[in-house]
């Protein structure tokens, strides 16, 4: 089993930059890489960002340039750097660790103003 615990969400301007964080704990030695997600009010989820364990990162082209995905193994924490926040940014985040089983973390919401 793996915990995935999210902080960092808040309202921003347009513009502006919140860093999320996605707290692992439990079997985090079964974790392949990790992901951001994000769902918008009426919309699918989609993925934002993934990172490998060996540091290895993809971004959706609507955050390509703006968004950083970045991972501390000493403290089984992975990060997102969101800079440029757009309004259509807004949604909720998820972490998701890729492991045998796949674990999602509760969620924290963007809100970007314009």
């Amino acid at each position: 089993q793996v915990q995935l615990v999210e902080s960092g969400g808040g309202l921003v301007q347009a513009g502006g930059s919140l860093r999320l964080s996605c707290a692992a704990s439990g079997s985090v030695f079964s974790i392949n890489s990790m992901r951001w997600y994000r769902q918008a009010l009426g919309k699918q989820r989609e993925v934002v960002a993934t990172i490998t364990s060996g540091g290895i990162a993809n971004y959706a082209d609507s955050v390509k340039g703006r968004f950083t995905i970045s991972r501390d193994n000493a403290k089984n924490t992975v990060y997102l750097q969101m800079n440029s926040l757009k309004p259509e940014d807004t949604a909720v985040y998820y972490c998701y660790a890729v492991s045998r089983g796949g674990y999602w973390g509760q969620g924290t919401q963007v809100t970007v103003s314009s």
